[in-house]
């Protein structure tokens, strides 16, 4: 019998990784509405979440994989 793991893991990996990626864009765009000015320091932060939810994705990948016979 095989265990069926909730993929919890996975839905926050991949929310974690859009808010990266909106963070991301909202710092390289920015500087385009405001006319030259810097983004928020929570801007900066956030894009931290990118590798973030990448890592959790590859955490659940390694976790839910086949193992080897």
């Amino acid at each position: 019998m095989q265990k069926t793991t909730s993929p919890r893991l996975l839905q926050a990996a991949v929310i974690v990784f859009a808010i990266g990626l909106v963070a991301l864009v909202a710092l390289f765009v920015t500087p385009l509405v405001t006319g030259g000015d810097t983004a928020p320091t929570a801007v900066y932060l956030l894009t931290m979440c990118a590798p973030l939810g990448f890592l959790l994705g590859l955490v659940h990948a390694l976790r839910t994989g086949r193992r080897a016979r």
